[in-house]
């Protein structure tokens, strides 16, 4: 994106005389990245700028295209608008990174290369060297909030215990940064990372965001987070395989050992019998009837999980969230959101939608009658 604004291919741009500020033509940026050899012809050059759609940090200006076109309109960069979607996960991971280029930045740096069992590990320190660090640099006010930080950044995948045998503690165990943020990389990176298990195995990725361990509650329902900037959410999300397979035991047993789940798909079966098009769903005397709820989402979330496209359904709904009060059930489809007609959509687009609405959020679904 700098390098964009640096070359002026991010400019402040007129179309219908209306003024776009900040965005770049598709077809200009496609030519600079195979000109800049960031792409090694058109086809990944347009799979590399849908990825960045896929991760909403590129949408079109008017987000009328839900894809990206290797045409002459209008994109931005979510960062450029103020509508990236700053998640829990992201802040976490900014915040590593953060921490990451203080520590490597400093003179006398804890992180040093050790020696643990006759191996040894790069960028390691120990816990409670680290705590004295956070207090010391003004990070956290206090040892708790330290170990918390800890805690978030080794559940994220951004530090872990050297031979993944223990959690965050303040002790003298060893831990090491499991992403090296100052490694060079390439955007064709991504092209390279097309599943949660590739993901979950490329630990200099700076694109994977890895959740071990489960946070309290119901992790796997689509949540938001409030923020005067705007209004979050995060769908399925991989601290979600306990609730996806019917566990619902914690990871983590008892401490200091620390238990890896086995990897889960993003995407659990549908919860749909069979397949159910928008002329079926709207077809004259057809056996659905249309519901509006409205949802107040509170501290977690609002308690559901979209899938699918065209139409898109709830795929789940947590029983004692806000989404089930107001009367969502599992196996709805989701025909509008906050006014907006969404049955021609997929689910990424429609939680964007929710991602930059109000935190009361008024949906129309079609259920079956029974």
């Amino acid at each position: 994106r700098l390098r964009l604004h640096d070359g002026k291919l991010i400019k402040d741009r007129r179309y219908h005389l209306r003024t776009y500020p900040n965005c770049f033509v598709a077809k200009e940026l496609t030519d600079w990245l195979i000109d800049h050899k960031e792409a090694p012809d058109r086809e990944s050059g347009i799979r590399l700028m849908q990825k960045l759609m896929d991760h909403y940090i590129i949408h079109h200006v008017c987000d009328e295209h839900s894809d990206y076109k290797d045409a002459k309109l209008l994109y931005r960069f979510r960062k450029d608008d103020g509508t990236f979607p700053l998640s829990k996960d992201v802040k976490v991971f900014m915040r590593g990174q953060s921490l990451y280029e203080k520590l490597v930045s400093v003179e006398e740096s804890i992180l040093k290369v050790r020696e643990e069992n006759s191996v040894k590990y790069q960028r390691t320190f120990l816990g409670s060297e680290m705590i004295d660090w956070l207090i010391q640099e003004g990070e956290v006010e206090n040892r708790q909030e330290a170990v918390e930080l800890g805690r978030a950044l080794l559940e994220h995948g951004i530090i872990q215990h050297v031979s993944n045998r223990h959690h965050f503690f303040d002790s003298d165990i060893l831990y090491q940064f499991w992403i090296n943020f100052r490694r060079r990389r390439r955007l064709t990176e991504l092209l390279n990372e097309n599943s949660s298990r590739a993901l979950s195995e490329s630990p200099d990725s700076p694109f994977c965001l890895r959740k071990l361990n489960p946070d309290p509650g119901n992790t796997s329902f689509l949540s938001v987070q409030t923020n005067k900037e705007i209004k979050v959410v995060s769908a399925v999300r991989r601290s979600s395989i306990t609730s996806l397979s019917g566990n619902s035991n914690a990871y983590f047993s008892a401490p200091p050992t620390l238990v890896f789940p086995p990897v889960a798909e993003c995407n659990p079966k549908s919860v749909l019998k069979r397949p159910v098009t928008n002329e079926e769903l709207l077809s004259p005397g057809a056996p659905y009837v249309k519901k509006a709820l409205t949802i107040v989402g509170d501290a977690v979330g609002w308690g559901f999980v979209v899938r699918g496209g065209r139409p898109c359904h709830i795929q789940a709904v947590d029983p004692g969230g806000p989404a089930a009060a107001a009367g969502m059930k599992v196996c709805q489809f989701v025909f509008s959101v906050n006014g907006v007609y969404v049955l021609h959509l997929d689910y990424q687009t429609i939680s964007s939608l929710i991602m930059t609405g109000p935190r009361t959020l008024v949906m129309e679904v079609m259920e079956a009658i029974e």
